[in-house]
């Protein structure tokens, strides 16, 4: 398997499922960083790591189907199987959905479906939720609303701010991650069921009452 990780901004994720792949001898190699930002931190990481690594600018491109069709065309010059995102900020969109359908992963620092989109943590700070935690999940069309593949909760402490918080959430997140990517890798998923269950749920109409 190849796996290309996507990443907006620091990299720790990236560079934790990185460590893991090689510590552990997944049967699969990260490949590639796709990132958004040319200026992340995760480029770094990258170019320390021995990561090939592509930055892009969407603000360049005329639509979001003009910026993935660029990606995706890198995706597959470098054969990539899965995609990984790791602290990407952007909704991923029809272009990568189609050619990656049930191939794509996601992480979100909340116990989903609480607090989706960005600020997952000031949300749960300013909401004074006792716990918190960590999703992994299939992406779909939505906002962090793909099928939960594994959750851990995470406590909410009394003087926690926003970087206590994070930090915290992070080290969870620097462990549960690896493991289930490489569930996913491994087959050990049904990646597919999960799609076509989650689809059956959404197209289901309404009771009538």
């Amino acid at each position: 398997m190849r796996i290309a990780v996507f990443a907006s901004g620091s990299g720790s994720n990236f560079e934790s499922l990185v460590k893991a792949s090689r510590e552990q001898g997944w049967p699969g190699e990260i490949v590639l960083l796709v990132c958004d930002r040319p200026g992340a931190k995760a480029l770094e990481r990258a170019e320390r790591l021995k990561v090939p690594a592509r930055s892009f600018v969407p603000k360049s491109y005329p639509d979001k189907a003009a910026y993935e069709a660029d990606v995706l065309h890198l995706l597959q010059e470098y054969r990539v199987d899965w995609i990984v995102l790791a602290g990407y900020m952007r909704l991923i969109g029809p272009t990568l959905l189609t050619a990656y359908y049930g191939r794509i992963v996601n992480i979100h620092p909340s116990l989903l479906p609480a607090f989706p989109g960005k600020h997952a943590v000031r949300q749960a700070l300013e909401k004074g939720v006792k716990w918190t935690g960590v999703t992994v999940h299939l992406v779909d069309e939505g906002m962090d609303t793909g099928p939960i593949l594994a959750q851990e909760p995470v406590p909410v402490k009394d003087g926690d701010d926003e970087t206590l918080l994070t930090n915290r959430i992070q080290t969870v997140e620097h462990r549960l991650y690896p493991e289930v990517v490489l569930r996913l890798i491994r087959g050990e998923i049904d990646t597919d069921a999960l799609m076509k269950q989650r689809e059956e749920q959404t197209t289901c109409p309404s009771d009538v009452r």
